[in-house]
Order: structure tokens, then sequence, then C-alpha cells
């Protein structure tokens, strides 16, 4: 808790942004920086609610009411200990997590919640301002070899977890650059990648082995990785790319929002030039698909110079509170604005593509839409097109942003790993073993899309699993399935 009357006292102040019409300029990161008397204000309203569920809300059981009042007590290293105990990268939560802690907070019930996230992440960048963040290589090592494919935040998180069991981790990412989503689904105004690049140097120097350009079935072979390791824990994420099958969908300007992002990231990262198919300067832009990675593209194509964004959302628009159907402390059902819908964006909800329109030479010029209603009258909801609806969009880029359907399918064919319907590689949550003896898995490839906050905390849990599976016991933390770690 932080101060006694503190949720009395004080109310929940945000921190700006930066002014639109500077951070459509650049790619930098859009927030600016509280002061530490903004924090430590904030910090004090954490009240003794006497079960803290914001614990609960929290994937990896953050221990937040302990460090929100390290940091009402300016005890910042104090802090940053309890984060680290729990969360191996808060300076990635604190900026992309959505904060179901936020939603579990018990002050919420009654007024806006705790500001969790904001001060999770200023603990760990006084951090690593202060120096306070250093390599801590392991004292002992084991002589067992791990090896992790995928470099996203499953398996970087492993791979920590297990170097500190010590084990030696490699850890193999087919891009050229270590972060996976982390790197190029992400864009630089939510996240820069110093960010990772400050913490990946971090993970270097503490042991970890990183192989950047090897695709395990390709540049090395699932076999070769087999016989030359202990362990292979495969951490590669769900990204199968969902389509929209309707007619023009392989026009010329219809494109993957997974395509266009890491297009983006790349080039702000200096490594190519853009290319006009995903370059929305001066074009008519629709985003179909209303979720994080539709805003993320939104927020892009505004700073590309865009001519105009609107973004489709089939489902119906959520309303300004909490719906009744999701009540405290679970995730709520509401009408969110992100900083990307504020720079200028039409969004419209019970909209349906039909069609993509092309000119005469084959390029994108329109989208034909119908307007919907969904009839749950019969216990299942079904989509209704309204008659007399129909309408065609102005568009040169659509950008699908309909998520991921499952893991691709190479390696479990390669190693014989059984999957679900979905893909998904089958391994029991709180085991993390495959059918596979030798073979581990982690992340949004174990448990579909989702959180980068869940794929902490299976990188975390998966990695313990293993190190019992090696050695018999393990000393890293796990949280046994309940709201807290156990130490």
């Amino acid at each position: 808790m932080g101060k006694p009357t503190g949720f009395l006292e004080h109310e929940r102040e945000a921190v700006p942004y930066r002014d639109p019409l500077d951070r459509l300029n650049d790619y930098g990161e859009i927030n600016t920086r509280p002061s530490e008397k903004h924090l430590q204000t904030q910090g004090s309203r954490c009240m003794d609610c006497g079960v803290p569920f914001c614990h609960s809300g929290c994937p990896l059981g953050n221990l937040i009411p302990d460090f929100n009042d390290a940091v009402y007590k300016n005890e910042w290293e104090r802090a940053l200990g309890i984060l680290h105990s729990t969360n191996n990268f808060p300076e990635f939560t604190g900026r992309l997590c959505p904060a179901p802690c936020e939603a579990a907070c018990v002050l919420g019930i009654i007024n806006p919640p705790v500001s969790i996230e904001l001060i999770e992440k200023y603990i760990v960048e006084r951090g690593f301002a202060e120096g306070w963040i250093k390599p801590q290589p392991p004292t002992n090592r084991t002589d067992k070899t791990v090896a992790i494919i995928g470099s996203g935040p499953a398996g970087l998180t492993a791979a920590q977890q297990l170097n500190r069991a010590g084990h030696l981790v490699t850890v193999f990412e087919r891009d050229n650059k270590v972060g996976g989503l982390l790197r190029y689904g992400i864009p630089d105004f939510k996240m820069e990648k110093k960010i990772i690049d400050r913490r990946l140097e971090i993970l270097e120097k503490e042991g970890i082995t990183f192989k950047c350009n090897v695709e395990v079935g390709k540049t090395i072979t699932a076999e070769a990785l087999e016989e030359e390791f202990d362990i292979v824990l495969i951490a590669t994420g769900a990204t199968i790319k969902r389509e929209l099958p309707i007619p023009g969908a392989d026009l010329n300007g219809v494109v993957q929002a997974m395509d266009f992002l890491p297009h983006n990231n790349k080039a702000v990262d200096g490594q190519h030039d853009r290319n006009k198919r995903f370059l929305a300067k001066n074009k008519n832009v629709i985003v179909i698909g209303g979720g994080d990675t539709g805003s993320d593209c939104i927020g892009t194509s505004n700073r590309q110079g865009a001519k105009s964004v609107k973004n489709f959302e089939i489902m119906p628009k959520p309303p300004g509170h909490r719906s009744p159907t999701t009540p405290w402390p679970y995730w709520p059902l509401q009408l969110r604005t992100s900083s990307s819908h504020k720079e200028g964006c039409e969004r419209n909800w019970l909209i349906n593509t039909k069609e993509f329109v092309k000119d005469i030479n084959g390029n994108l010029k329109g989208i034909k839409t119908i307007e919907v209603e969904w009839d749950n009258s019969n216990g299942s909801p079904k989509l209704k097109e309204i008659e007399a609806s129909e309408k065609i969009h102005d568009c040169e880029l659509a950008i699908l942003a309909l998520g991921f359907t499952g893991p691709e399918s190479n390696l479990s064919e390669k190693l014989g790993v059984i999957t679900d319907n979905r893909s998904n590689y089958k391994a029991d949550y709180g085991k993390y073993q495959t059918n596979i003896p030798k073979v581990f898995t982690a992340g949004d490839m174990r448990r579909g899309q989702s959180l980068i906050v869940w794929a902490i905390s299976e990188g975390r849990e998966a990695a313990r699993e293993v190190d019992i599976f090696l050695m018999g016991d393990s000393i890293l933390p796990t949280k046994k399935g309940g709201d807290l770690p156990s130490l």
C-alpha cells in the first residue's frame, strides 16, 4: 500500500502525451516524463485493500502494493528489486501492457484505479538511469544446454531464467535482429528499439548466446538441434496472419498489418528504403480491425502522411463504461481510445467489408462495405446485413489488422509435436512439455494469440519446468497456478 489516506487525498492524474502536431513528425515515444513527486503521489493512492485483486489481474502476479509503497516512500531501488522479482522486463510491460491489473484494482470499484503501469515503467527507467540494473551471470554452470527458438518476450524470458539456473542457453532468431514482435511488430512511437537493445546487452553479458538469421528447418535442421542440445524450447509465437477471403483481396494496395508494421520499423531503423506498397503517404487508408494492432497501423499511417485514415470494425461499438457483462475485477468490455485514434481517424463499427474495388490498372481504389447488426435472439450471435446500406469508400491502401490464426506448422511437423485444431502446440499449462519429452513450448504458440505480459509469464513458468526436467528440482520462482509467486 502507499499512504493510508492517499486514495482520499489525491486523484488519478494522467501524464500528458507529446503534442500531436509535434509527435506526428517523428517516431519517438509519445509519452512525456512525469516528475518524481507525481509518481510518489500516484503511488500513495494504493490503498490498504486487504485482498489486492491487482495480483490476480496481473498474469505475472506482480507484487503491486509492495512496489507502490516503496515508490511512495522514495525507496526506488527497493521498488526495482520487488518488480524484478516477478517481471524480467518491466520496461516492456510498462509501455505495452493494457494493464489488466488496473482493471482489477480495488480502488477502481468507486474511483479511477491506481496508475500501476505508469509507476512500473518509471521504476525500471529509474533503475537504468541510476545504474542499478547490471548483468548478473550465474556463479555456477550445470553444463546442460538449452536451445530456444524465437526471441520474442516468451523466448527472452525463458532464456534469462534458464541462464540464471546455470544452463548454457542459445537463442535462435530467424530475423536479422533479436526481439520478435517487440522489435518488428510494435511501432517506435510506443517503444523505441533502444529499449530492447539496452536489455539485450545485459542478457549477453549474463552469458546468453544469440544467433540471428537462423531459421530452424532451413538454416539448421530441427534434428541437429535435438542432437546438439539437451532441451529445445520453442517460442516462435502465433504468426499465421488471418486473411479476408473476399473479391479483390489480392489487389495491389491490400496488405497485412504484420507486413506493413515490420516494413516501417525496419525503415525507421535504417535497414532499407521504403517500398511504396507499404507507404500511406497521400493515400486514403482504411484499417480493417479495431484492436491494438489496428491502432498501431493508424498511428503509423498518419506519420507517413496519409490523406485520410478510417478504421472498420465488424463488432458493435463498446460502451463508454464498464459493461455489466464484465463486472469488476474482470477485464472490462468498454470503449478504448488510443493515442493513435486521437491523432486522426474516423472510426466505424458494425461494418462488414464485402469487396476490394480495383481501378483499370488492377490497383486498389475503393472498398465496398455494408452495415450489419448482431442477432442474439437464439443464444448464438448471428450476423445480419442491413438492406440498402452498401457503400463504396475511397481507398488506395487497405491494411488487414485481423490478428493471427495460430503458429506456423513447419517446426511441429519436423519435430513431431502434436498440435490442436488451431495449430497451437499442445502442452498443458503448468507443464509446458510437448509430447516429445525434450521439446517444450511457451507463449502464444501454446496458448494462442495473447498479451506480452502473458508471454513473459509463460516464459518464466516454462523455464522452471525445463529446469526441473534437467535437474530434478528448481530454484526458479513460480506462481504455482496461484496469484502470487513463491520465492
